[in-house]
């Protein structure tokens, strides 16, 4: 009798084991397979994932290999490249209809800041996320897909990544720069929480901000080089660094 409940015991461990496996393996795959249909259609270009490591119990995961295309016009083959994102969730969160992340930790991603001195694709990828998510106003009926599931984000972190500013008026010129650290918090505390598409259009928004900021000085070193592809003296070079300080500046200025 004894040797019988033992293996019953067993087999049930066996099974709890295989289960708690292919539920790993089923939510991986389905984070992925909704980052790469949802993530198009919501900003209008090409997002690919590599993996997606998610630890049930540790609530612990990798994502690997996130890389956002450019919208169309743009001529860099992406916009932004992540080798890893580090996140730490509540595994019990999983089962109710908010989950909520303790962390997310992007790690030296590599942004191209593609500019012709009027927009930059940054700003066009958050403008196709806003209007496909209703103007980024948190309508009552959100247009997104698969809006079941809502977020809480307690700490967002982006450190260490770098910009290569890409001016399309300089003949495609281009420059490197830091990326300053971005550090967002409390994002969807309250008790409705946010949708992956208003977490991603926040993180967009300071994203595009701190790049804009640190390509200012590449931009206007790089417009020091660009009178030189003027082969005209005179009143054509004036004209040169009229044109670029005026774009330099409506790139950059404030609105109210």
């Amino acid at each position: 009798m004894k040797k019988i409940i033992v293996r019953l015991l067993m087999a049930l461990l066996v099974l709890a084991l295989l289960a708690v496996v292919a539920v790993h393996f089923f939510l991986d795959s389905a984070i992925k397979r909704a980052v790469e249909t949802i993530g198009p259609d919501l900003t209008k270009v090409q997002v690919k994932l590599d993996t997606v490591n998610l630890m049930l119990l540790s609530g612990s995961g990798k994502i690997r290999g996130l890389v956002i295309g450019n919208p169309e016009g743009y001529k860099s083959p992406s916009a932004i490249s992540v080798g890893t994102v580090s996140v730490a969730i509540q595994p019990a969160s999983l089962l109710g209809d908010k989950i909520i992340v303790e962390s997310i930790n992007m790690q030296a991603p590599e942004v191209t800041f593609e500019t012709d001195l009027r927009q930059n694709n940054l700003k066009k990828i958050l403008s196709n996320l806003e209007e496909a998510t209703g103007g980024g106003k948190a309508p009552a009926q959100p247009k997104e897909p698969g809006t079941s599931k809502k977020l809480e984000v307690d700490d967002f972190v982006i450190s260490g990544g770098k910009i290569r500013v890409v001016v399309s008026t300089f003949a495609g010129k281009s420059a490197t720069a830091a990326l300053p650290e971005i550090h967002l918090k409390a994002l969807g505390k309250g008790p409705e929480g946010i949708t992956p598409a208003e977490l991603a259009r926040q993180v967009l928004l300071a994203l595009e901000k701190g790049a804009a900021q640190a390509a200012e000085g590449a931009i206007a070193d790089l417009s020091k080089g660009a009178l030189y592809l003027s082969n005209e003296p005179g009143k054509i070079a004036t004209n040169s660094v009229d044109k670029v300080t005026r774009g330099i500046g409506d790139l950059f200025k404030k609105k109210p």
